[in-house]
């Protein structure tokens, strides 16, 4: 180090005019040193800002690296380097002095204007900024500022104004618009700005800062995006709408929200009849917005776009949410008036009624819908409800009058026979009959076929099922599920040999078929299980259904993590199919946390599962149209996995979830029930006798109901041990003495 130190000394004495030479040779002196040879550098070169910044930096008071500063600022008066950390040093009073002379010198720094404004009181900031524009007439940056300055005097109208006229100043003096420059200021004047004008906020004591400083310039923001909505975007309508929504979910990309809401709000008003972004707007506003913004969207979405089913419905959805029914009704009344003949507001109706449990309205919204709009769905929900209410006969009514209507509708041919299977006693062959007759007008109707099955199965005529099957396979060739139909029959009818023999034929003619792949699995003998799921895996890697075979076999082999994670490889791959919602379940029920058994819960809550065969056999009944997800789920289990449902007890908080109730409120149910729970440790009452935690006296004053100790030190230390651990001190047995065998005679009881 030291030949360093002489080498570059020599070099100062040989380059006195190159920095770089002095600020390595003060680099390598001591720090007392590093002073002095500073400050030869800067009498060689008293213009070098780099020079003097590393002068002023190996100061430690304040109050000197302020005087070496200033010394340079007597050289070198137009550094904009140096006044900005001169200033960052003093208070506010010192600060606006030094402010008020670094733009007389530096007059271009948009910084140091910024910063005086920021500094000096609403009056004195309007002078500072007019006089900024004069000085820096091409700078968008000062008006942006002027706008924020009326916004924290709550001057709103002012703030547009102001930009406005900067559009046309700017544009006067030559500067070309740039729609990015705006967007990104718009950005800005939501955050707080920039970094080194905010710091001069620690050294104010005077300028307090405004509500809309502490929340960010929402209206500057919202202006701007105004006055420049059609800066730099194409004329026709088209490339407009593209420009607005790209703009708009780059916004959203960099969480600028409020950016992307003045975006869309003002494209609404210049295209007010495009319903895709009335639509964006509210789904920015379901995401990030309140109900109360959400419903102002969609009021005005409905005024400009009234034959917009999906808006309709998405108000009177939201009315319905938040408890208002008779809102909800009024809009959809309204929606009423201009699509009289839309299917989807008419369901909505009779949604709205039923789940309100206004059976009679329902019937009469149904009565008009079959009227007005005449649609399979329209007659099929009419069937349901009074399906739904018992009534059969009525049903099966409303069933045969919408069958002349629509008769190739499947789906009210599969309810009509279900309809006689309910009934009590079923009414098997005339479904069967009913059936026959769907069968004729929808020969590819798999899942009627299917129906027709189930209900010769439900009799045991399994030779008339396997006809059936057969027809059904002719009519329908490659329809995987019709082949594990018959797989099953042969295996309820007792033949395991045909069964496999079928279940190959199965895979021969659907060889990816994940549902038979798992069904192969599982007939397979235990020890050839693994081979066949190996198999299964190469045919179709990512089917949900193999995947929850493969996780059932490592359950089975209490391979317990490699389980888990394949069963949440199933829900990932499909989250709409509830079997595997039911098996994930059923397995974190028997080998899980109460937490994982939380996060199963919640997470099949979200994806609203409905596809299935399991499932929907059970999730369809009628008993469960109307439950929650979780409950739904919770009956699954119930009827699907018995013995790993009951095969403990259900955590309070778990138990919660399956019955329906906020995840939340649950959790906070929990907790003050744990809560209660601890303090009742303290506390107890029994045989009507206030019991509290055992104190030992420093003397006997006679024995106390209820009581029963032994004095001594072993046994005071037993019960101390005993209320620590939550136990009752009163229920001492013998295994709380400190022998081995209990004491023949205690010396002390009540």
């Amino acid at each position: 180090v030291q030949s360093a130190r002489q080498l570059i000394a020599q070099g100062c004495k040989h380059c006195p005019n190159n920095e770089d030479v002095w600020l390595e040779a003060a680099r390598l002196e001591k720090p007392a040193n590093a002073k002095a040879v500073l400050a030869k550098a800067v009498k060689s070169l008293p213009h070098s800002v780099r020079l003097w910044i590393d002068a002023a930096n190996r100061e430690t008071d304040l109050q000197a690296k302020g005087r070496v500063l200033r010394k340079a600022l007597e050289f070198i008066p137009n550094s904009v380097r140096l006044w900005k950390e001169a200033v960052s040093l003093e208070d506010e009073t010192e600060a606006r002095v030094m402010l008020s002379r670094a733009v007389e010198c530096v007059p271009h720094s948009v910084e140091m204007w910024l910063a005086l404004a920021k500094l000096s009181a609403y009056k004195d900031a309007q002078k500072v900024l007019n006089e900024a524009r004069k000085h820096i007439p091409t700078s968008p940056v000062i008006w942006v500022t002027a706008a924020k300055l009326e916004e924290t005097q709550g001057n709103e109208k002012m703030v547009e104004l102001i930009l406005t006229r900067a559009i046309d100043s700017l544009a006067a003096n030559g500067v070309t618009p740039d729609r990015d420059m705006w967007l990104k200021q718009a950005e800005e004047a939501v955050e707080r700005g920039d970094d080194w004008i905010n710091r001069l906020d620690h050294h104010s004591s005077v300028v307090k800062t405004s509500p809309a400083e502490k929340t960010g310039f929402i209206k500057t923001c919202q202006a701007i995006i105004k006055v420049t909505i059609k800066v730099g975007v194409d004329e026709d309508v088209k490339g407009m709408k593209q420009n607005w929504i790209q703009d708009a979910d780059a916004a959203i990309n960099r969480n600028s929200i409020e950016v992307a809401r003045a975006i869309y709000n003002n494209a609404v008003m210049h295209l007010k009849g495009k319903k895709g972004l009335w639509l964006r707007l509210a789904e920015l506003e379901t995401k990030y917005g309140n109900a109360e913004s959400l419903d102002n969207v969609l009021q005005r979405a409905v005024t400009y776009c009234p034959h917009a089913e999906i808006l309709w419905l998405m108000a009177a959805k939201q009315k319905w949410l938040r408890g208002d029914v008779a809102s909800a009704r009024r809009i959809l009344a309204e929606a009423f008036s201009h699509s009289k003949e839309s299917e989807a507001i008419h369901l909505a109706a009779v949604k709205l009624e039923s789940e309100n449990n206004e059976i009679q309205r329902s019937r009469l919204l149904l009565a008009r819908a079959r009227q007005q709009c005449n649609t399979p769905k329209v007659w099929m929900q009419s069937v349901q409800l009074e399906r739904e209410q018992g009534l059969y006969q009525q049903a099966l009514h409303l069933s045969e009058e919408g069958l002349k209507e629509h008769p190739s509708f499947a789906k009210m041919w599969m309810i009509g026979g279900q309809i006689h299977m309910e009934k009590s006693p079923p009414e098997l062959a005339e479904a069967t009959k009913f059936f026959e007759r769907g069968l004729q007008k929808c020969p590819r109707s798999v899942p009627l076929w299917l129906c027709a099955v189930e209900c010769e199965i439900k009799q045991q005529k399994y030779t008339k099922a396997r006809s059936l099957l057969e027809k059904a396979r002719l009519r329908n060739p490659g329809a995987d599920l019709l082949w594990l139909k018959g797989v099953e029959v042969e295996l309820l009818d007792g033949s395991e040999r045909l069964s496999h023999h079928l279940m190959s034929k199965a895979l021969q003619e659907c060889p990816t078929s994940g549902i038979l792949w798992a069904k192969a699995i599982e007939l397979e003998p235990k020890q050839g299980q693994n081979a066949k799921s190996v198999d299964a895996l190469k045919k179709c890697e990512n089917d949900a259904h193999v995947i929850i075979a493969v996780a059932k076999l490592f359950w089975r082999d209490g391979k317990n993590a490699k389980a888990r994670k394949w069963f949440n490889r199933a829900v990932t791959l499909n989250p709409r199919l509830g079997d595997a919602w039911g098996a994930y379940l059923a397995f974190e029920l028997e080998n899980g946390t109460s937490h994982e058994q939380r996060e199963v819960i919640r997470k099949c809550v979200d994806a609203e599962p409905n596809q299935g065969l399991e499932w929907n056999k059970i999730v369809k009944k009628v008993a469960n149209w109307r439950a929650k997800w979780a409950v739904k789920l919770k009956r699954f289990v119930e009827e699907a996995y018995p013995t790993e449902f009951n095969a403990k007890a259900l955590n309070r908080e778990v138990e919660l979830l399956l019955q329906g109730e906020d995840p939340y409120a649950a959790m906070a149910t929990a907790q003050e029930e744990a809560a209660a729970e601890k303090d009742e440790l303290d506390v107890k009452d029994e045989g009507g006798v206030k019991m509290e935690s055992f104190e030992p006296a420093t003397s006997f004053s006679g024995a106390r109901p209820g009581w029963c100790f032994k004095m001594g030190r072993e046994a005071e230390k037993t019960v101390r041990r005993r209320v620590w651990c939550g136990r009752s001190p009163m229920k001492m047995d013998f295994e709380d003495f400190p022998d081995s065998n209990p004491p023949e005679k205690p010396e002390l009881h009540s």
